[in-house]
């Protein structure tokens, strides 16, 4: 994995996991965009560029003052960005080039500024894991008791929307790891690769998290628009961690 790559990861699992928002392609002039928002307000927009990403992050008064009294915290670049930088009508503009994962480290604290996280932590009392780190109890998939038919059809039709399938698309019954699987055999790719490589489960490879490991959505910069209810039930219970384990 390319440390661009990584860069892309980490955002959207940081955006994701503290913010509950809706995600919007856009532009950016001819460039792609993908704009975070609440509502109309938005909280951080990445041009999309081949070898490093543009984050565009608008502060206003209040967030200046907050920014300004830990301006020492941040590196040199972004803090002659940030003098540099005119304000104006809706704020301070700042445009900032991240292609490696200290950069968006200081980015990370930037957007925390603008916004308090909002994704309130999912309650686990009912939570079932698969060993790939996937929350089976929210899984399509699972047809285990703590999910309702009602419940189950509305995550069919947000996963068919997210991953483009077709409405009349069946999602095999899965009883979870610990009963063998969605064949009951024990022998989907994941657990056949922990038991070739001589570990009890996924989440205990030394190589985890591969690519055999998650067989939902992984985290990737892209122009794409996702309500942010369809990246709560059709994209997190299959990002590994993302929800807890």
């Amino acid at each position: 994995m390319t440390e661009l790559e990584k860069v892309s990861r980490e955002t959207m699992r940081f955006m994701r996991g503290k913010y509950v928002l809706d995600e919007v392609a856009g532009k950016y002039y001819d460039i792609d965009c993908l704009k975070f928002r609440q509502g109309k307000r938005t909280i951080l927009s990445i041009n999309i560029h081949e070898d490093h990403y543009d984050f565009q992050i608008i502060f206003g008064k209040a967030e200046r003052e907050v920014f300004e009294a830990r301006l020492g915290e941040f590196p040199e670049t972004i803090q002659d960005l940030y003098n540099k930088s005119h304000v104006l009508p809706d704020g301070l503009w700042m445009l900032i080039r991240v292609d490696n994962l200290e950069t968006l480290e200081a980015v990370k604290q930037m957007i925390l500024i603008k916004k308090k996280p909002n994704r309130k932590p999912f309650p686990k009392e009912q939570a079932v894991y698969g060993d790939c780190g996937h929350r089976c109890d929210l899984c399509v998939h699972f047809t285990g008791e703590t999910i309702s038919e009602e419940f189950r059809k509305e995550l069919q039709e947000r996963v068919r929307c997210v991953y483009g399938l077709r409405p009349d698309e069946e999602f095999p019954p899965c009883n979870g790891c610990s009963n063998g699987g969605i064949t009951g055999k024990f022998d989907c790719d994941q657990i056949k690769c922990a038991k070739d490589k001589g570990v009890p489960r996924c989440m205990d490879c030394v190589d985890y998290d591969c690519g055999k490991a998650s067989v939902g959505w992984k985290p990737a910069i892209e122009a794409r628009s996702i309500s942010a209810d369809d990246v709560t039930w059709a994209i997190l219970p299959y990002v590994d961690g993302q929800y807890g384990n």
